[in-house]
């Protein structure tokens, strides 16, 4: 273990845990990451790797077969997976918010039907708000879901679905009017569907098309997709929670523990940014020594091991807020501000320490360099943190005059 990005106060089962991840990302992942980027491949094998470990069921709890761990034993794991290859921390991370979603708002014929399938790695999850017309501004959702008989017939297309190939359950957010008086806000007529799918491409069932993957610049690998419902028919028992209008609620409740995920993904990016640095930066000679004498260099350096300490202190502090039951959108808000825009500026530093060889796809910098980006847009773009962590001040410090 290195120096820095330490979490003290783990427990022995914790360190376990984290030994196990961290060790299965030295000799499973990095050797093989770069190659299987290049390729754009899924990565079957440390998929299946990951199953093996529990990792599908980190934070399910134990009665549906899950290892029932806190949100920081997860965000440490990801911070981890992360280090090795971001998209693979991609993967689990959209089956763990649709599990963390079941688990807090389901019903009890919901989780029991799906909890112990998603723990054991056998259905896998992808949930899905954003449209092509429309990202952040989840207010806007078009897509709708209208009741017939027993069933909800649903309509729309959505948007920038991870998984959305490979996974066999998607939670969809549509908008719902039935029950809802025409003047509603927007964000109280919106449904959570859970809608049911065979993994692939195409026509998955009938009236859900996953058109195909979508060519990205960095986070590879990993399917990225669009979603497309055409007279969808749903049962009304796959209503998350059994009630319409909650939609947005739980997703938001979702997105705030994704927030988390995508601070500890930065952390995991910056900390291998760092790594592959120092190491670089101590057998690369200019004028008659390491580079890493030369105090240009030496500042770089402790600019981005700063950094990587921050952005890591930052994202255990959110996690452990959410864990003691406690609101976490101002503290998970400014993590993944920090953590994605600190990754950025990490890996920018050690690709300027390699010089030339780092714009060459023979050096792992070339890879966190085009994966960086996607951190600064997932979860919220870091203007909407902005807004998100103004607000949440404005209402702690309210001006008493």
């Amino acid at each position: 273990m290195s120096r820095l990005a330490q979490t003290a106060g783990l427990t022995d089962v914790q360190q376990e845990i984290l030994s196990t991840v961290r060790d299965f990302v030295d000799k499973e992942i990095i050797p093989v990451a770069t190659e299987l980027e290049h390729r754009d491949e899924y990565p079957q094998q440390i998929v299946d790797g990951l199953k093996e470990l529990g990792l599908f069921g980190l934070m399910i709890p134990e009665e549906y077969g899950g290892l029932g761990e806190s949100l920081l034993t997860y965000a440490l794991c990801v911070e981890e997976i992360a280090r090795g290859w971001m998209s693979v921390s991609g993967i689990i991370n959209t089956h763990f918010i649709v599990a963390y979603m079941l688990k807090q708002h389901g019903t009890q014929e919901q989780k029991d039907y799906f909890l112990p399938r998603m723990a054991a790695g056998e259905t896998r999850g992808a949930f899905s708000m954003s449209e092509p017309g429309l990202g952040s501004d989840v207010s806007a959702i078009t897509s709708k879901g209208v009741k017939d008989g027993d069933e909800y017939v649903l309509n729309g297309q959505k948007m920038w679905l991870t998984n959305g190939g490979s996974s066999t359950l998607v939670a969809v957010l549509c908008r719902s009017d039935e029950g809802h008086p025409e003047g509603t806000a927007p964000h109280k007529s919106m449904t959570t569907f859970l809608v049911e799918k065979e993994p692939g491409f195409g026509e998955v069932r009938p009236g859900l098309t996953i058109p195909g993957k979508i060519d990205k610049m960095g986070y590879k690998g990993v399917d990225t997709t669009e979603l497309v419902m055409q007279d969808l028919r749903i049962p009304a028992n796959r209503v998350l929670g059994g009630t319409t209008g909650r939609g947005f609620y739980q997703m938001m409740d979702g997105v705030e523990v994704g927030r988390v995920n995508v601070a500890a993904r930065g952390c995991g990016v910056a900390q291998r940014a760092f790594e592959l640095g120092v190491s670089y930066a101590q057998q690369r000679h200019t004028f008659g020594k390491p580079i890493a004498q030369h105090q240009a260099i030496q500042f770089k350096l402790a600019d981005m091991a700063t950094k990587v300490e921050a952005a890591h202190a930052m994202m255990v502090n959110a996690a452990r807020k959410k864990d003691s039951g406690e609101r976490n959108d101002l503290e998970a808000g400014m993590a993944k501000y920090l953590a994605s825009e600190y990754c950025k500026e990490v890996v920018e530093d050690a690709f300027r320490i390699h010089g030339g060889y780092g714009f060459s796809k023979e050096y792992e910098i070339e890879r966190l360099y085009r994966e960086a980006p996607m951190l600064l847009i997932g979860e919220g773009t870091a203007e909407i943190q902005k807004m998100i962590i103004g607000r949440r001040l404005l209402e702690e410090y309210r001006f008493q005059g």
